[in-house]
């Protein structure tokens, strides 16, 4: 996953604003306790963190690869 894939997600499901606070002050449990700033900094695959971050924070499976699309029909 690229780093604008890992952006795009989690923006997209938790919102800019607070994408900024889950990336900068949630620690991750299962990734030494670092915050998803410190992994991404230290070159670890966003997707990893990106999983790592669903898990923690009961993100359901089925949006893990992001959250369906209305599509809108023309009128």
């Amino acid at each position: 996953m690229r780093l604008s894939q890992f952006t795009d997600l989690i923006e997209d499901e938790f919102g800019a604003d607070f994408a900024k606070v889950i990336t900068h002050d949630t620690s991750l449990i299962s990734l030494s306790d670092k915050t998803p700033k410190q992994l991404l900094s230290e070159g670890e695959d966003p997707g990893l963190v990106w999983r790592a971050i669903c898990e923690q924070l009961g993100v359901p499976k089925e949006r893990w690869h992001g959250k369906p699309k209305i599509k809108r029909h023309a009128e």
